[in-house]
């Protein structure tokens, strides 16, 4: 038993720590702990990966059809590629980070090689979150977070008649967004620059009601949950919401169970790396841990 959460703890440092490949070991301790202990957790609880078993007809259509469906392969290489490009770009830009930071790089002054190994969403969940838009995010999708927009190119690539506007909080992370952007070919992706206080109006279009809400890009447990709330105000039932790294930390943790037992919640969706909101009618409440 101690071998096999051993060997689950080095699976999840490699999968999702990258430890192996950051050689000034800027993970923290606590952090790293933390993570893993929650990784072999769900590991030990999570079920349902072929929706076997799942007596929800809504959840099991949504786990077979949408979680185990499969994208273009050009969306897939073209997007890898840019991925490819950045991890050899040894540029350094100053970051203003108007989140928590990151808990691999310390400094505000980075590599964009170093950003674009620890902050893009891997492919695996890419493709999820381009499944995702596909299946809801018509006619409106809203990023907190865009980073270098590995995210925000997996979810406008399958829904090219779909809005999406992306949040972003530094100046020089944006303008590489935007360039990666032009050489995918997507123009359904307006980019908005500063923090996610001021441009929120920006972001929601009047009137209209968005399918798709992806939260990335702060890790503090307040802004979290202010966020989660100005959605769920302004959102109708058939609005999701995607919560990136919600075992992040203690204080994301926190955040996630709280927003599990928010009003007007009717399913939650935890993946682990991510948390998946729904607020549909006619559902009876149901928290699924899904392995994916």
């Amino acid at each position: 038993m101690l071998l096999c959460a051993l060997l689950l703890l080095e699976i999840y440092c490699e999968k999702y720590l990258f430890l192996k490949s950051n050689p000034n070991n800027l993970v923290t301790t606590d952090m790293t702990f933390f993570s893993a202990a929650k990784y072999l957790k769900y590991t030990i609880i999570s079920k349902h990966k072929y929706g076997y078993g799942i007596h929800s007809p809504f959840v099991f259509d949504l786990v077979t059809r949408v979680f185990r469906n499969k994208i273009d392969a050009d969306i897939v290489c073209c997007i890898e590629k840019v991925r490819k490009k950045l991890i050899t770009d040894r540029r350094s830009i100053v970051v203003n980070d108007l989140g928590t930071g990151s808990e691999k790089l310390k400094s505000n002054k980075r590599k964009v090689s170093d950003i674009a190994r620890y902050s893009p969403v891997p492919e695996k969940y890419g493709i999820l979150l381009s499944n995702m838009a596909a299946e809801f995010g018509n006619p409106l999708i809203v990023e907190f977070g865009t980073s270098f927009g590995i995210s925000t190119m997996y979810m406008a690539s399958t829904c090219s008649d779909t809005t999406l506007n992306t949040m972003e909080g530094c100046p020089e992370i944006s303008q590489i967004a935007i360039a990666n952007f032009k050489e995918a070919g997507l123009n359904n992706i307006n980019v908005l620059t500063g923090s996610f206080d001021e441009k929120w109006s920006d972001a929601i279009s009047a009137g209209i009601k968005p399918g798709l809400v992806f939260i990335d890009g702060n890790h503090r447990k307040e802004p979290v949950l202010k966020y989660f709330n100005q959605i769920s105000e302004i959102s109708d039932n058939k609005t999701v919401v995607i919560i990136d790294d919600i075992y992040f930390s203690k204080e994301m943790e926190s955040a996630w169970n709280e927003i599990k037992h928010s009003e007007n919640v009717t399913l939650t969706i935890d993946i682990f790396r991510m948390g998946i909101v729904f607020f549909r009618e006619g559902i009876s409440y149901q928290n699924y841990t899904i392995r994916y």
